[in-house]
């Protein structure tokens, strides 16, 4: 692996041609990869927030089916 190896220099060239002969593309790559990004991310808070309102749709139906049957749990002890 001298400097002289023909894989030195296809990586060398490979490196070149993509930074200069690119004509923007790696900046468009990058900012389609970044908007991607930011979609994901807020594709996650939706779903999360999305289950947290869920959560507390369930929790107030526990509540009212508990409150419900307080009133029939006491008069059981009544009798």
């Amino acid at each position: 692996m001298g400097f002289g190896s023909i894989w030195h220099w296809l990586i060398v060239l490979l490196v070149v041609v993509v930074l200069f002969g690119g004509s923007g593309k790696i900046s468009s790559l990058m900012g389609d990869f970044g908007k991607g990004l930011r979609n994901f991310k807020k594709s996650i808070k939706d779903e999360d927030a999305d289950q947290a309102s869920e959560g507390d749709s369930s929790k107030s139906l526990n509540s009212e089916q508990s409150a419900a049957a307080q009133p029939k749990a006491d008069e059981a002890q009544k009798s």
